[in-house]
């Protein structure tokens, strides 16, 4: 095996481990919000994780969007799309009045926050436009008609 395959293939399986690890700390955000957390203690890092989440799928849908044809995209898509469902909830969740870690309670973070929810939105915008039907593929064909016309005229 190549280097460049090595590579490629570690990139794919990092990259649903990553996405394990986000769906494990979303949980972890949605269990915090079921108790009643110190905000002096948990209010800042909450946000920072916020924010981690946020620009760690921002990577992850960047790094999907620029390997289309790799070899179970669409999986990999559907699972990207699940996570990012599951951190629109957190969001919903984290911004109700009965949370207690509410932006509308800390108007310090309130900033931060709409930052957050904007930066969700349009990558959920995107998804939803890219979203792909069960049991249909995107993939298009390694060789496009033109081209196997082209290969073929030589002979």
């Amino acid at each position: 095996m190549s280097n460049a395959d090595n590579n490629t293939m570690t990139k794919h399986i990092n990259f649903e481990d990553n996405l394990f690890i986000l769906n494990v700390r979303i949980r972890m955000i949605h269990d915090l919000l079921r108790l009643d957390p110190d905000p002096g203690l948990f209010l800042e890092r909450t946000m920072d994780d916020l924010e981690f989440i946020d620009k760690a799928l921002e990577s992850l849908m960047g790094s999907l969007n620029d390997n289309i044809r790799l070899f179970g995209w669409d999986i990999a898509f559907n699972h990207l799309s699940d996570i990012e469902w599951q951190f629109s909830r957190l969001l919903i969740e984290f911004a109700r009045d009965s949370s207690p870690l509410s932006p509308d309670k800390f108007p310090q973070i309130q900033e931060r926050f709409v930052r957050i929810t904007d930066s969700e939105a349009v990558r959920r915008k995107a998804i939803e436009g890219t979203a792909v039907p069960a049991g249909q593929s995107r993939a298009e064909p390694v060789v496009s008609p033109a081209e196997m016309s082209e290969l073929l005229k030589e002979y």
